[in-house]
C-alpha cells in the first residue's frame, strides 16, 4: 500500500485566509499538512505552535499517484498564500502541476 505526508510549517495566509470545515475561515501563521493513502490526498491546517488540526474545506479529494498528491499540497500552499478564503483545488489531476 503506497503511503506518503507532507507538513509545511510557517504558511502566513493572505486576505481572506483559509476556510477550514469545522471552524470556518482562519488567518494568520498556518501549518499545512497533506496526507496520501494511495487513492486520495487528506489536507489540514493548524496554527503553527498549536496542537489542534482543522480539515481544509473541499478535503479528501481523489490523488492517484504521490506526484498528484505532492502537486496538490503545494497548491493549496500557494492557494493560501493567496487569500480569499482558500479550500482544497478540486481540479482534476491532469490539471495539477
Amino acid at each position: 500500500m503506497a503511503w506518503a505526508s507532507w507538513t509545511t510549517p510557517g504558511i502566513y495566509t493572505g486576505r481572506g485566509g483559509v476556510r477550514t470545515d469545522e471552524v470556518g475561515v482562519i488567518t494568520g501563521n498556518v501549518t499545512v499538512h497533506t496526507t496520501w493513502d494511495g487513492q486520495e490526498a487528506d489536507v489540514s491546517v493548524q496554527y503553527t505552535g498549536t496542537l489542534e488540526w482543522f480539515t481544509v474545506a473541499g478535503s479528501p479529494v481523489p490523488c492517484r499517484t504521490e506526484r498528484h498528491s505532492r502537486n496538490l499540497h503545494q497548491a493549496v500552499i500557494e492557494g493560501i498564500k493567496a487569500g480569499s478564503g482558500t479550500s482544497v483545488p478540486q481540479l482534476p489531476e491532469a490539471a495539477l502541476p
